[in-house]
């Protein structure tokens, strides 16, 4: 799989733009503020139908205009395909020309893997950083998934809303049976889809991270849940229902879960150099790469956001040496040569890309 083309119409910082991209490397380098992420971003909005960095989608908008425009045509190993997004009032998005109706109908064609600055922190921050990650890997790979995802966010802000209504009108506090029964529902799904990829990283992630830093740190993960069949799930509700109804919303569930890292059988998060960091991160990363290309036969497109700026040479070399046959498209403030590589250099200054002979 791989990126042929990007269009860019009134899209950030791009008025109007035709990206052609090579079959293996892409670099686009410029110095801070010149467009580059906003290339890594239209790629991303065309695989997953949003942004990874705004909020809302009418940031992606230029100033001063009305509508937006993102094309990315690309090549599988049986066809080629064309994905459109329209933004103005609503998003609107076409595969091959087709409209769809739901989000979840494009997930899967455009696979990618992304990494930017900010997942340097995704073993440091919160656990929501760490359940995006996984949201972000299996919804492309299993779009039923997200489609359970929304439905329990929906049935969760319900029940959040009724807690509040007990609390404030003194509603029935039985009638929460209805929302539990539903959240228990969809949560098992998720719990399913989420174990089954923990346990595909697991298998991976150690002979990686070997690799990566030459046999000198050994590598797990392990996935925190409170819960493992729907019994289970109905009665951790039911334990913090009057803790749930004075707090005004669900304390426990799917929403909560996480997973922790661990080098040398310590928790990085805690006791993890910066430098063990950035290695497990990768090592999460070509987890990813791996399982994406197994589920689906076809290497995923990288995108690396300012990558190289978080690696030392060492790391750089042992990170892209574990990449083959896959496109990758790199933004960074200088360019660099990859040994024994193919590479398309473009310059990016204030919204104008200029290829390099």
């Amino acid at each position: 799989m791989w990126i042929k083309k990007v269009n860019l119409n009134n899209f950030r910082n791009y008025n109007k733009e035709e990206i052609y991209l090579d079959k293996n490397i892409n670099i686009f380098y410029g110095e801070n503020a010149q467009g580059k992420t906003n290339i890594i971003e239209a790629i991303f909005l065309g695989s997953m139908g949003k942004s990874f960095r705004a909020k809302k989608d009418k940031e992606m908008i230029k100033l001063k205009e009305e509508n937006s425009r993102v094309e990315v045509f690309f090549e599988k190993l049986d066809r080629e395909g064309k994905i459109k997004i329209e933004l103005d009032n609503k998003k609107s998005v076409f595969l091959n020309e087709i409209k769809l109706k739901k989000l979840s109908e494009l997930l899967g064609n455009l696979n990618i893997v992304i990494f930017t600055p900010d997942d340097i922190n995704i073993l440091k921050g919160g656990p929501q950083s760490r359940r995006r990650f996984l949201d972000i890997m299996i919804s492309q790979l299993k779009p039923n998934y997200m489609y359970n995802l929304s439905l329990y966010s929906k049935t969760l802000e319900q029940r959040n809303n009724y807690l509040r209504q007990i609390k404030e009108e003194k509603k029935d506090e039985n009638l929460l049976d209805i929302w539990d029964e539903k959240l228990a529902d969809y949560a098992i799904n998720i719990y399913n889809y989420r174990k089954e990829f923990i346990n595909k990283i697991k298998e991976r992630i150690e002979k990686i991270h070997e690799e990566i830093t030459n046999k000198k740190e050994k590598i797990n993960i392990e996935y925190l849940v409170e819960f493992k069949n729907k019994e289970e799930y109905l009665n951790l509700l039911k334990q913090r229902r009057k803790l749930d109804i004075i707090k005004g919303f669900t304390t426990k569930g799917i929403h909560r879960d996480d997973f922790t890292i661990y080098i040398n059988d310590k928790e990085v998060n805690i006791y993890g150099s910066q430098g063990q960091h950035r290695t497990a991160i990768l090592s999460l990363k070509l987890c990813e790469l791996n399982i994406i290309k197994e589920e689906t036969g076809e290497e995923p497109i990288l995108l690396l956001d300012d990558f190289m700026s978080e690696l030392d040479e060492n790391r750089r070399k042992n990170f892209l040496k574990n990449i083959k046959d896959t496109q990758i498209i790199i933004t960074c403030t200088e360019k660099f040569n990859i040994e024994n590589k193919k590479v398309l250099i473009y310059n990016v200054t204030n919204g104008k890309i200029f290829k390099e002979e």
